[in-house]
């Protein structure tokens, strides 16, 4: 075979390609992923635009059409991956993510979108062409622990990706399990512990093409104390050259010091970030690495925003007098604990302040949740003091004189330093004479049978919320069990579920009166209030991480405020997220008697100052605030909240000042501003760019395919059925015949995720190769008012630095009075035009045309978009394009 430069072939393994370099036996081809030197043995020829104009051959319409609309499909798929075969509606904003990521390679993003955006999508989108194309064939996803479930579930669910799930136990020596599985979940918490020589074993892996790290503010690096575990680990696969493409997510990247933010981009882009330079040398490269989108800014296709703003209603409510009693008792308790603590040793001083902190967030929950955790420690003490009894041999009168003196009673002093001794290894005393304070406290708290938080909360169901689906958080499963017990007693035994992170609940009573234990897996309760099989969900914060609420409910109850903000924006995330189509209703329940509610309103105050200083920047202050809350540290609040108890209250506002100066201050909005001045971000302008297709647009070219191939496919309202064609049956996978396939990710059904076509899919990718090796190139249509010259555009560099290798691009000539004057398609309008092109297998009167005019069109086409390629924005270094297709307009009456 005769090959000259510029040859239109195709390769068995590689596809259509054109010769570069004819050297005899071989030839030096250029592919779609880069160049090789192939046996001409090995290539066959096709007809180029240029030889079927020269030859004067016209080809069949729906063929050409068909080569046409694949390229078409394969440019604006690999570019936003907008024809996967996700099960569900893709938004602007996701599929602009992608198309930022995805432009180039290696990908070295941070992605920060705003809490509810959707990331698990936004992810399959950036994956999805990257394995349909082979570019990715191993993939880490490293993510929270808790999040391991979800990200299989979801990535499997929504786009057919299937990741196998890391465990220690099948990770050894023999088990090769890094090089046995290519696409992998794993727990950053675990994997970052080098257990049983793990690291050396993935390191010694072959590498990953993508790694995802999920919740990537875990790693931190710290001036003075160094970096994480996780840190180091991910730094390790990258200084073992172990990862080439690498995705962060993280709704709040920055956690309040430069080191460890510039630290964290350098994990990405270390030719762009270092720590050690300052901020304003490195904040105008943020936007080569970061995207940024959040509620406020993002829109269906019709450019409708999709959320609306919160509304946060407080509810107050008044002790009752039983309630007061103990909240009185358990304050002194505090008190006294605290003054202990100054005369210990610092270490354990503080080993007690932290028992008394924790016993002040319980009892901000509810007496319920205080009682349960009183008894137990009272319990614990009594049976450590029955022990050291039955040790030392005292006799009964001794015994009595025990229950009421205090701990270093008059014993011996070896005796004492026994008593002590023993004592700290079995538990930490908060006091002396511990146990008589904790019998009057738990006394208090028995006392208490009803507590007015709850009636509050019934009051709301009935009023505010009547008949209204509804989610309530709470930090603790004691406070869990008791609202689920009133919900059951007023509202049926079936009326309400939880979720957890033990999965079971404890202590509930039934509306019979019977005491029970109940376990329910988070997943199935989840469905269950989803579906509306129950009204209410009451659900902690480890329980309700990953988990989406949203599909009919738009109510949340705080039955208890953690004492971080930064956890009631999570909160609020499970049903304010993509698919709500309510504006959410938010309240919260608060005793303002209380210090705790008195500090709230001083911390709520400071928040609306914080949005008010971040009115000038460009998104919703409300947005802005998350990220201003994800630069504090948790400790600034508990701070707050467990020392404002011993303030006086005329000096509180003034205390508050002084403590909380630190939070929300100048410098951490200034960094705020600049992080999301600087980001990549989607808005209405850029709606524009979007492509407006989804898989419907690619039912005519996969009908188109099925006729070329002799195959007549029958449709039904259940979708379309056929037989395979049998040339396409050489690759594993495919199958004979296909019933009821639809090209609509709607589409539900055990079987749904089998019924959708799309890219990726095994028959519709056979059918795109198949229609990109047609040996056609030129024909004409009697639809089209004015010729229409198809162009691949592609990068003459081919050193694989992008990922984009080819894109499509189309030019139809206008009446440009006397002039060639061209109206440029992309690739998805010209599916869209090709879409609506009546097909004919045989047409007659064949346009007569000068070879010569057809070339000066074909010239003039090329001329026009070669001097605009730079403006169109195509990922490559150095542009080229070339016709692969001509449709001529003809009316079809003779000449």
């Amino acid at each position: 075979m005769d090959l000259q430069p510029g040859d239109e072939i195709v390769h068995g393994r590689y596809g259509p390609g054109t010769v570069e370099f004819p050297k005899g036996n071989t030839a030096i081809v250029r592919f779609s992923h880069g160049l090789e030197e192939c046996e001409v043995s090995t290539l066959r020829k096709q007809t180029s635009v240029q030889r079927a104009v020269d030859a004067q051959l016209w080809h069949s319409l729906p063929e050409v059409v068909a080569k046409c609309q694949a390229a078409a499909i394969r440019s604006v798929n690999d570019s936003w991956g907008v024809f996967s075969r996700s099960r569900i509606a893709l938004l602007p904003h996701q599929l602009w993510v992608c198309h930022q990521v995805s432009r180039k390679w290696p990908i070295r993003y941070l992605v920060a979108d705003d809490v509810g955006l959707g990331k698990t999508i936004e992810a399959g989108l950036i994956l999805w062409p990257l394995l349909s194309s082979g570019m990715v064939r191993r993939l880490l996803v490293l993510c929270p622990a808790s999040l391991v479930e979800q990200w299989q579930f979801r990535l499997r669910e929504m786009f057919d990706i299937r990741l196998s799930r890391y465990t220690p136990e099948v990770d050894t020596k023999r088990g090769d399990f890094w090089n046995t599985h290519r696409q992998v979940v794993a727990s950053l918490p675990t994997l970052r512990s080098d257990r049983g020589g793990r690291h050396e074993r993935i390191l010694e892996a072959d590498p990953w093409d993508l790694l995802i790290v999920d919740e990537a503010h875990h790693l931190n690096a710290d001036q003075g104390k160094g970096s994480t575990l996780g840190y180091r680990f991910v730094e390790q696969l990258f200084e073992h050259g172990k990862v080439d493409s690498c995705v962060f997510f993280s709704g709040t990247p920055h956690r309040g010091k430069s080191f460890g933010f510039w630290s964290l981009m350098r994990l990405l882009r270390p030719d762009l970030f270092d720590p050690v330079r300052g901020d304003e040398e490195q904040v105008g490269f943020l936007g080569e690495a970061v995207i940024r989108n959040n509620k406020s800014l993002v829109t269906d296709m019709e450019g409708k925003k999709l959320f609306q703003p919160v509304t946060v209603t407080p509810e107050t409510y008044d002790y009752g007098p039983e309630e007061e009693a103990f909240y009185d008792l358990l304050t002194d308790f505090i008190a006294t604990g605290k003054a202990y603590a100054t005369s210990l040793s610092a270490s354990k001083g503080n080993q007690v302040i932290l028992v008394l902190i924790a016993m002040q967030k319980l009892a901000s929950s509810s007496v319920a949740a205080i009682r349960k955790a009183l008894k137990r420690r009272l319990q614990k003490l009594r049976d450590q003091r029955d022990k050291l009894r039955e040790r030392i041999g005292l006799s009964a009168k001794e015994q009595a004189v025990v229950s009421s003196a205090p701990d270093d009673f008059g014993l011996l002093s070896d005796e004492s330093d026994f008593l002590d001794s023993l004592l700290a290894e079995a538990t930490l005393t908060l006091m002396e004479a511990e146990i008589p304070h904790l019998e009057s406290l738990v006394e208090a708290a028995e006392s208490v049978t009803t507590e007015t938080k709850i009636e509050k909360i019934l009051d709301v169901l009935e009023n505010r919320f009547r008949d209204r689906t509804v989610l309530f958080f709470t930090e603790y499963k004691a406070t869990q069990s008791l609202l689920m017990t009133a919900l059951m007693r007023k509202y049926g035994e079936d009326c309400v579920t939880f979720i957890n992170g033990d999965e079971r609940i404890d202590d509930l009573i039934l509306p019979d009166g019977s005491v029970v234990s109940r376990r329910t897996d988070r997943t199935e309760a989840a469905e269950r209030f989803n579906a509306g099989r129950v009204r209410f969900l009451i659900s902690t914060e480890a329980g309700g991480e990953g988990i989406d609420l949203q599909d009919r409910c738009h109510s949340l109850i705080h039955v208890d405020l953690p004492w971080n903000p930064m956890r009631l924006h999570q909160r609020v995330g499970r049903l304010n997220r993509y698919g709500q189509k309510e504006p959410v209703d938010v309240i919260t329940l608060r005793n303002p008697a209380t210090v705790e509610a008195r500090i709230w309103d001083l911390l709520n105050a400071k928040l609306e100052r914080i949005m008010g200083a971040l009115g000038g920047a460009m998104d919703e202050p409300e947005d802005l605030l998350q990220l201003v809350l994800g630069m504090s540290s948790p400790g600034v609040f508990s701070q707050l909240f467990s020392e404002g108890q011993a303030v006086k209250k005329e000096k509180l506002a003034e205390w508050f000042d002084r403590k909380a100066a630190t939070f929300g201050g100048k410098s951490a909005i200034e960094t705020v501003k600049n992080l999301v001045g600087h980001a990549n971000r989607f808005d209405l302008s850029s709606l524009k760019e979007v492509p407006n297709v989804d898989l419907p647009h690619l039912e005519q070219f996969f009908e188109s395919m099925l006729v070329l191939n002799r195959r007549r496919p029958v449709r039904s309202p259940d979708g379309l059925s056929f037989k395979t064609p049998d040339d396409w049956l050489d690759e594993p996978g495919i199958r004979r015949k296909y019933e009821d396939v639809v090209f609509d990710r709607t589409a539900r059904g055990r079987d749904a995720a089998e019924r959708v076509i799309g890219v990726g899919h095994k028959l519709f990718d056979k059918a795109l190769r198949i229609a990109a090796e047609l040996p056609v190139s030129k024909a004409w249509s009697r639809d089209l008012q004015q010729p229409l010259v198809v162009f691949q555009v592609y990068d003459q560099v081919t050193d694989q630095s992008g990922r984009m290798r080819q894109a499509v691009i189309a030019v139809e000539r206008t009446d440009g009075s006397g002039k060639d004057v061209w109206m440029v398609l992309r690739d998805w309008e010209l599916l869209n035009r090709l879409n609506g092109l009546r097909l004919r297998d045989k047409q007659q009167n064949e346009p007569v045309s000068e070879a010569d005019a057809l070339r000066d069109l074909l010239d003039a086409a090329h001329d026009w978009i070669t001097a605009r390629l730079d403006s169109y924005g195509f990922p490559f270094r150095i542009p080229a394009c070339k016709a692969i297709a001509l449709i001529w307009a003809h009316d079809g009456r003779a000449a």
